[in-house]
């Protein structure tokens, strides 16, 4: 029984020796060490010194602060988690902070070990204590870390969290700053460093919201999900009566619109299935809605411009091409707004618009529905006339539900569409005003001194229609194209005792620089600094709201607030404009009664993202407060629901 292990011994020396004798030092007629050239050149053969040595990669000034930087940055948050042992009563609490303190302890030796290897001074790690010592990005200053040791229980548990969130979105941006120095990082320990740090601390991050998120006592945080049966709270008000899309207005296999998977496209060499043309011709009304959706820059579809897109528009599609694709098929049948007049409700939704009759308002009546799909939808009503905003290239003008799979066709309609609705069971089209970007929303101005006629402000934020398909239309710059479609809104005039007349009669260049003209005058788009958000390029309005009995109108118009003086509605002349380096996307504008005050609404995240978690900025996604005060516009506040939603949840 002994024979075998007696036969493998040997073998296992045998194996070890052979490892020994491969990690021997290279013996004299050692196979070469080749060094390839750059693509095209000869290699050449080194030394095993060569081969070995590092020392041409060197460490820069930059290399260097980060890592004295990060030591400080890490002892404070050591500070921070020692507080918890006579200030918290939860264990999670404990748990979460014994991990920080394990991590950056640990980092702090490698940090001053990687120092005293190249000889360079090693910070204490109360060097952030020192008078006149500059706080890197995240610390607290001594206001906040004062505020701390004083909080107890479950308030210094919601203060923790929130001040250690924003100490680990610093690191990271300690992080971010080094990686932007020209040549910074190249050590391959430093490397590795660098490429931790924003992982692990966007892990803690995530820990930390989901934890501070469960400590607010906000009744909307733990609400239930449902389709028709979701958990509700309410505050001074109550609902009275829901109805569910009526039958036509949702897709009948997916009622709910949860999102689906994508089928990935067949291999190159697979064949196509049956109907595959039919599909492509028939889907390309929704891959349309998905790329126009994308571009418009609103409700529940305008995406976050990438910052890496040259051009606002292409940073558009390309984010809308990333967005959750189930989105996609939900706007089809998304609704939009809401139009009322004396006891009728109009929804107007991508698909077209329903009525209700309101009479009792617990029990709203559907009259009619009336399909004419072209998103936005957004509706108003003037009389008996219903206004509708159509962008979407999948447009008809027949309301047809085919679509378009002309890249250029007379049938596309995208514009201001007129609906007679005085018999509110048969509503009739009776204008179509066609316009170069279409109208993701508009708004409806009077003139006192001009009884017959309304005008519609169209907000167009799509992409601009070839001019061989409208005349007139063009995309170029507009120091290329005086006439260009882009950086205007239009002005549609709507006769009302001949709506079938309707035309647009200007196209103001509301952004346009009073002193060079330059059509593009307001925010170019881009961040505003280091931790600032990143604003889309005011190129575009999505919401105009007008007060005509005081002769103004406020837009939120992508990158900036304005305020326009409309007394002559045809020719708006702004008056003033604002940026708030915290907004994302302007996407809303509100007066409030007497016109004294206008209310901005920022959409960050694009309508379809998370955005309000507990550890989001709270400044950013908000509301912005302005007086009017002789025609400019002061700001006073910010405002945001405090109540912080999951990653799950809109």
């Amino acid at each position: 029984m002994t024979r075998p292990n007696s036969f493998h011994l040997p073998c296992v020396l045998a194996a070890g020796l052979a490892f020994l004798a491969f990690a021997a030092p290279a013996r004299p007629g050692q196979p070469p060490i080749v060094q390839p050239g750059a693509p095209g050149e000869p290699s050449r053969e080194i030394s095993a010194a060569e081969a070995a040595d590092l020392a041409g990669i060197r460490y820069t000034e930059g290399d260097v602060m980060f890592m004295q930087g990060m030591i400080s940055h890490h002892a404070q948050a050591l500070e921070m988690t020692a507080l918890l042992e006579t200030r918290t009563a939860s264990d999670r609490m404990r748990q979460m902070a014994r991990r920080i303190e394990l991590s950056q302890e640990d980092e702090i030796a490698m940090m001053q070990e990687w120092l005293r290897a190249r000889g360079q001074t090693v910070p204490a790690v109360d060097a952030h204590h020192a008078p006149g010592w500059e706080p890197m990005p995240g610390m607290l200053t001594g206001e906040e870390m004062a505020s701390l040791e004083a909080a107890e229980g479950a308030a210094f548990d919601r203060l923790f969290l929130e001040l250690m969130i924003e100490h680990h979105r610093g690191a990271v941006t300690m992080v971010e700053n080094l990686l932007g120095q020209r040549g910074a990082a190249q050590d391959s320990q430093l490397f590795a460093f660098t490429s931790d740090v924003p992982a692990d601390q966007a892990a803690e991050i995530d820990r930390m919201d989901a934890m501070l998120a469960e400590l607010s006592p906000d009744p909307r945080v733990h609400l239930a999900a449902g389709f028709h049966d979701a958990g509700e709270a309410a505050w001074n008000m109550a609902l009275v009566a829901t109805r569910p899309k009526p039958e036509g207005f949702y897709d009948p296999h997916n009622p709910a619109g949860r999102p689906v998977a994508v089928e990935p496209d067949p291999e190159p060499d697979e064949p196509a299935a049956p109907g595959a043309e039919e599909g492509a011709a028939g889907g390309g009304e929704n891959e349309d809605a998905a790329r126009d959706e994308g571009e418009a820059g609103g409700d529940d579809a305008d995406p976050e411009p990438d910052a890496d897109a040259a051009d606002p528009e292409e940073a558009d599609e390309a984010e809308a091409e990333d967005d959750d694709p189930g989105r996609r098929g939900l706007l089809n049948f998304g609704n939009t707004d809401l139009a009322f007049a004396g006891d009728r409700v109009f929804v107007g939704s991508y698909h077209g618009f329903n009525t209700y009759r309101v009479e009792v308002p617990a029990a709203p009546q559907l009259v009619t529905s009336v399909v004419c799909p072209g998103g936005q939808g957004d509706v108003s009503v003037v009389g008996n006339l219903l206004i509708m905003s159509v962008e979407q290239t999948r447009g008809r003008l027949d309301c047809g539900l085919q679509g378009v799979a002309d890249p250029v066709s007379a049938e596309r309609f995208r514009g201001i569409r007129v609906f007679d609705v005085s018999d509110v069971r048969l509503p009739r089209q009776v204008a179509a005003v066609q316009t170069c970007r279409g109208s993701h929303t508009h708004t409806v101005v009077s003139d006192p001194d001009d009884e017959g006629n309304v005008y519609v402000y169209g907000s167009g934020a799509a992409s601009v229609r070839p001019g061989e398909e409208l005349e007139g239309c063009s995309d170029e710059s507009p120091a290329e194209d005086p006439d260009t479609a882009l950086f205007r809104i239009d002005v549609v005039r709507i006769p009302l005792a001949r709506p079938e007349d309707a035309a647009v009669v200007s196209r103001p260049q509301v952004f346009r620089d009073p002193e060079t003209g330059a059509a593009g005058g307001l925010w170019p788009g881009g961040d505003h600094g280091p931790g600032t958000q990143r604003t889309a390029e005011s190129s575009r309005c999505h919401d105009i709201t007008a007060f005509p009995e005081i002769g103004l109108a406020a837009g939120a118009c992508s990158g900036n607030g304005i305020l326009l003086d409309i007394s002559d509605p045809v020719n708006p002349v702004r008056l003033d404009d604002v940026v708030d380096p915290a907004f994302a996307y302007w996407h809303s504008a509100t007066f409030n009664n007497d016109g004294t005050k206008v209310v901005f609404t920022d959409e960050w995240g694009g309508g379809g993202r998370p955005r309000c978690r507990a550890s989001d900025p709270r400044e950013w996604g908000a509301n912005a407060i302005y007086d009017i005060v002789d025609g400019k516009m002061e700001f006073r506040s910010h405002y945001k629901l405090p109540a912080p939603q999951t990653e799950r949840e809109n």
